[in-house]
């Protein structure tokens, strides 16, 4: 590998780095802004996307010159492949986050109401594995990358027992819907993030072993 594209590589890890750091953060705090009612928060977060926005193009367009100038090969290409996907991927848990942050906006404006429903499971579960597979990304542990698939199911089953909840309390308390749909919409984008960690996961594992391991659970 030539000076030139070695050092080319190494500026693209610390753009991903800061990308990864600030879409966790999005994610935290939009979370933060639902469970706190805090539409100050909630601005914050959706404010904040332009950020997101603008690093993820910055960063595909970095790819595409490394591709285009130095041609590489083996690891070094399926690095830049995997990085592509990755860029994308933080991409879309942002939106995720900024529509985390307009439900708590929302719901920041309504009479608060009494629902006998926990999101902290399901939130911290979802935020667990994306910090887990942004991790094992920055530390190349594929063991790392490897658990992420059962905590993904364990995210299915929470999201679904959510689910339930909202559709019984739909009946009990039709005069809450817009309350009750918003709350279950946040469960949803939740399931979203921990697919989305779950998919970062399996480019770390193509990453390092060059394999393909979507559908394979």
């Amino acid at each position: 590998m030539s000076v030139h594209l070695i050092r080319e590589i190494t500026g693209l890890k610390r753009l991903i780095l800061a990308l990864s750091a600030q879409v966790e953060d999005s994610v935290r705090q939009a979370v933060r802004a639902v469970t706190q009612r805090d539409a100050a928060l909630a601005q914050a977060v959706i404010d904040g996307d332009n950020v997101v926005d603008h690093e993820e193009v910055t960063i595909e367009e970095e790819c595409l010159k490394i591709l285009a100038l130095h041609q590489p090969v083996a690891h070094d290409l399926r690095f830049l492949v995997a990085i592509l996907k990755l860029n994308h991927t933080l991409e879309r848990i942002g939106d995720l986050a900024v529509n985390i942050a307009k439900r708590a906006k929302y719901l920041a404006e309504q009479p608060r109401i009494n629902v006998p429903i926990d999101f902290t499971p399901i939130a911290e579960k979802a935020q667990g594995m994306l910090h887990k597979s942004l991790d094992a990304l920055i530390n190349m542990d594929i063991s790392l990358a490897r658990e992420i698939g059962v905590a993904d199911d364990e995210v299915d089953a929470l999201n679904r027992e959510i689910y339930d909840r909202v559709k019984g309390l739909l009946r009990e308390r039709p005069d809450e819907i817009e309350t009750l749909i918003t709350l279950l919409n946040v469960s949803r984008h939740l399931e979203r993030i921990a697919d989305h960690a779950s998919s970062i996961a399996e480019d770390v594992i193509y990453l390092l072993e060059g394999k393909i391991v979507r559908h394979q659970h």
